[in-house]
């Protein structure tokens, strides 16, 4: 079991996301940043969908009540247990009684905390991810909160067996780290102000000349109006030719939806189920972790891609990270 202490900024259970109800106008949700989600799932034996504490901006306390095997992914908050500083992209025993703390941000804007056999919470319809909007699954279906208290699944037999001789190795110290870990060539890159690639949205064609130049060419600033469902953008106005009455039709992770004042909005892991704002573009599926671990204050430069140049980019990902999965499977045989 693990205690929260103090929840921090938004501290939600995340797992990938709750398919097969967008017809009913049931958002997917999920991690904002599925790469670090699963990595940390895979460096503690779990399956990568096994639900994790999405961490944002300010960590929060935690005091571990029984020996747990961690890993930390994503944004680099720098987390400490017992005041010393660990690493990311690493499993780490924590010792039951000790605290596990989060400081100021370095990179990204957003944590991934897994813990061996995962939070035994419900799932609802199929899914253990929080949806705040519709107060849905994860704890209760909220943030968590001080004094909440998360329950701990059994880790897997193979997990059980690492743990135990982590354990014989502590010498009474608060935690332990493997020696081994995420290759840094394997970790994603969280530059600040990136580089997104996209695609031309279904609606492109409808934008002004100019629109279409400053899209690729302009900078745009994530505003502070931006949370889990999307991210609203200032810029350069994007206009249209002329007005268009639009149908309302099917959106996904990561479409660049224009309304009517010009300022683009990013969907993200919340986003609605339709829209009816025209579409300008798509984000590449690759870069969708890298924009959810921007912040308000960032600014994003957008770089077209073509739809089979994104897809080999996105196969490269998945092989790559099946790779990753056979090398830590063979850490815990």
């Amino acid at each position: 079991m693990i205690t929260i202490l103090k929840p921090g900024f938004l501290s939600t259970i995340q797992d990938l996301g709750r398919y097969g109800y967008q017809k009913y106008g049931v958002v997917v949700g999920g991690a904002m940043d599925q790469v670090s989600h699963r990595l940390a799932n895979l460096l503690v034996g779990n399956d990568e969908n096994k639900p994790a504490i999405e961490i944002t901006l300010m960590g929060p306390e935690l005091q571990f009540e029984q020996d747990s095997l961690i890993a930390i992914c994503g944004g680099s908050l720098s987390p400490t247990i017992d005041q010393t500083p660990i690493p990311n992209w690493k499993p780490i025993l924590v010792k039951k009684g000790s605290l596990l703390k989060f400081g100021q941000v370095q990179k990204g804007c957003r944590a991934y905390l897994a813990v061996a056999g995962g939070f035994s919470i419900p799932a609802i319809m199929g899914s253990k991810s929080t949806y705040l909007r519709a107060h849905i699954g994860g704890f209760q279906g909220r943030p968590l909160r001080a004094g909440d208290q998360l329950l701990l699944d059994r880790p897997r037999e193979n997990t059980l067996k690492v743990i135990k001789d982590l354990q014989k190795k502590t010498n009474n110290r608060p935690f332990i780290k493997m020696n081994w870990s995420i290759s840094p060539e394997c970790i994603p890159n969280f530059n600040v102000n990136p580089v997104v690639r996209i695609m031309k949205g279904c609606q492109y064609d409808l934008f002004t000349k100019n629109a279409k130049y400053q899209l690729f060419h302009e900078p745009f600033t994530i505003t502070v109006q931006s949370d889990r469902m999307g991210y609203r953008l200032q810029g350069p106005v994007l206009a249209l030719e002329r007005p268009k009455e639009m149908t309302s039709e099917a959106v996904t992770f990561g479409t660049i939806q224009v309304p009517a004042d010009g300022n683009p909005i990013i969907l993200m892991a919340d986003h609605q189920t339709t829209g009816g704002y025209p579409t300008i573009g798509q984000i590449a599926t690759v870069d969708l972790p890298v924009v959810a671990q921007t912040k308000p204050g960032d600014f994003l430069q957008f770089k077209e891609i073509t739809h089979e140049a994104a897809q080999k980019l996105f196969l490269k990902r998945e092989y790559d990270l099946n790779q990753i999965k056979l090398g830590i499977s063979q850490k815990f045989s």
